[in-house]
């Protein structure tokens, strides 16, 4: 893990509540300075730079650091949001990040990566270590469904989860799911994607007893009414074991199957 403020990290887990134990000792033992101490410590849990107040015991309380939510905010928000959270995590995303935003990022971390179909923007000290139970299976409807349903894939792996997709396999052409039965047997976590009527989670929870989180997007015609009629499709599904999240959330999705996973 990358130094702050000179000061030695943990370079195994950062994600572990034991830095001011680390800096004490390095206090104690004379690696670190009582000022560079005091300046770690005064950010330990939330550093306020006017526009945010970045959490940075995020990562200690849940598991996953802060995630930067990108739309509505202006490309210098979000390259410093990142700055402050660089040197601390293993993996920063940023959602709904457009290509314009996502180049002035790119400029200014040369290891951060643009998933311009999921609107995403990733940035690894290190690749996280697989530390879910089971592998989470995105699936999509339609083709058009993808980019949410990417969206939670990007997430789910950057949250240390295998993961395997099945896309376009609606209930247009149900026959085409039935093809994947193993892989969807085999999940311990499914995440369904579906703009139109939104009908697919409610037929792959009667597949399987393993928890279904289920995505509307919004994808459709007029009477869709930009996902609220797959929205209340899949709210009112009569397969018991499905969760759903709201409109084009992919990342909620990801969040909560990753939560699952490490149950």
């Amino acid at each position: 893990m990358a130094q702050t403020a000179g000061v030695k990290t943990d370079s195994d887990d950062p994600m572990q509540d034991n830095r001011i134990s680390q800096l004490l000792k390095q206090v104690a033992d004379g690696t670190a300075s009582i000022h560079e101490a005091r300046k770690l410590i005064e950010n330990f849990y939330f550093e306020d730079i006017g526009y945010a107040h970045v959490d940075h015991h995020r990562s200690a309380r849940k598991g996953f650091c802060e995630v930067i939510f990108g739309q509505g905010k202006t490309a210098d928000q979000v390259i410093g949001i990142m700055e402050k959270m660089a040197g601390r995590e293993a993996v920063i995303l940023a959602t709904r990040m457009d290509a314009q935003k996502a180049e002035a990022v790119l400029e200014k971390f040369e290891n951060a990566r643009y998933h311009q179909e999921a609107g995403l923007v990733e940035l690894r000290t290190y690749e996280p270590d697989i530390s879910g139970n089971g592998d989470i299976l995105v699936i999509s409807a339609g083709t058009s469904d993808i980019p949410v349903a990417e969206e939670a894939l990007l997430t789910a792996r950057a949250m240390g989860n295998r993961t395997e997709t099945v896309y376009d396999v609606g209930v247009a052409g149900i026959h085409r799911l039935f093809a994947h039965k193993e892989l969807i047997d085999n999940a311990s976590v499914i995440i369904a994607v579906a703009g139109m009527e939104g009908a697919l989670p409610s037929v792959v929870a009667g597949m399987v007893g393993a928890p279904v989180i289920a995505v509307p997007t919004s994808v459709g015609y007029g009477t869709s009414f930009s996902g609220l009629t797959a929205l209340f499709g899949m709210l009112n599904s009569c397969s018991s074991n499905i969760a759903v999240v709201n409109i084009d959330n992919g990342f909620g999705a990801g969040y909560i199957a990753s939560a699952i996973n490490h149950t």
